[in-house]
């Protein structure tokens, strides 16, 4: 009887000891949980700017179709003394207007895609966004020397599954925190009160070059001008995101983004 109370102390013993590293493991665990990725791992997700207390911002431009409006905002970016800036361009627009894309990545700017259909791509099955990916890819790759790995998609419209494919495909998917609202031609001064209004350290901007946004390339010269007078530097989306540990916001589905849409 006494040998059988001993054994069983033990036993409650070695218990009380596993209970007790487990429960030292899980504080562990939780102490770093900020540090510990492995149990984790980030799920792709769409960057709208990023963390950082350095005053710098990058300027981006979407062009879908038409001729008239980049060459005026690339005039203004060089008279401005502005090397760096990001240009996200449609494939079909792209293809049909080989010497603007040339002269934008002459200039030393970004390039970026903007996909090939200018279409909601979260109503695409997954073939259709992968195919969609990939053939924009393709024909900037072609014209501009230089394969892309950054992506706006078209209308801001993405779901987990388009982020999902474009990773895989090697990019990274590029929103904005500030929108010019540009392409609604509501004047020149709320174009630029909204942007310089706005605009915070680590910011990407929103603005268009296709033809409907008629008055950007008036309010780009005043923007750069102010944001300059506040201390901003201006950098390219890559640029941007070099600079820190990204720390995106918590990405859900989204829907299309309707101002986004018809500024193309």
């Amino acid at each position: 009887m006494n040998l059988f109370y001993v054994m069983n102390g033990r036993r409650l013993k070695r218990y009380f000891l596993i209970c007790i590293g487990i429960v030292f493991a899980v504080g562990v665990v939780y102490a770093e949980k900020d540090n510990i990725t492995v149990f984790a791992p980030q799920q792709p997700a769409a960057i709208y700017s990023i963390p950082t207390n350095k005053k710098i911002v990058a300027l981006t431009f979407d062009i879908s179709w038409g001729d008239k409006r980049a060459e005026p905002i690339l005039t203004v970016l060089k008279e401005k003394k502005v090397g760096k800036a990001t240009f996200f361009l449609s494939a079909p627009w792209s293809k049909s207007h080989p010497d603007i894309v040339k002269k934008i990545a002459a200039s030393g700017f970004e390039i970026g895609s903007h996909g090939n259909k200018h279409d909601f791509y979260s109503s695409f099955s997954d073939e259709e966004i992968r195919n969609e990916i990939q053939t924009a890819h393709a024909i900037l790759a072609e014209v501009t020397g230089k394969a892309p790995k950054l992506i706006r998609m078209p209308n801001g419209d993405f779901d987990k599954r388009v982020l999902r494919i474009a990773d895989e495909l090697g990019y990274k998917v590029i929103q904005w925190d500030t929108d010019s609202l540009d392409w609604m031609n509501m004047g020149t001064a709320k174009i630029i009160n909204r942007v310089v209004g706005k605009v915070h350290p680590g910011d990407i901007v929103l603005m268009h070059a296709s033809d409907s946004s008629k008055q950007t390339h008036e309010a780009l010269p005043v923007i750069i001008d102010q944001l300059r007078a506040k201390g901003y530097e201006f950098v390219s989306v890559t640029d941007l995101i070099s600079q820190t540990e990204l720390q995106g916001k918590t990405v859900q589905d989204k829907t299309a983004m309707f101002d986004a849409a018809a500024g193309y």
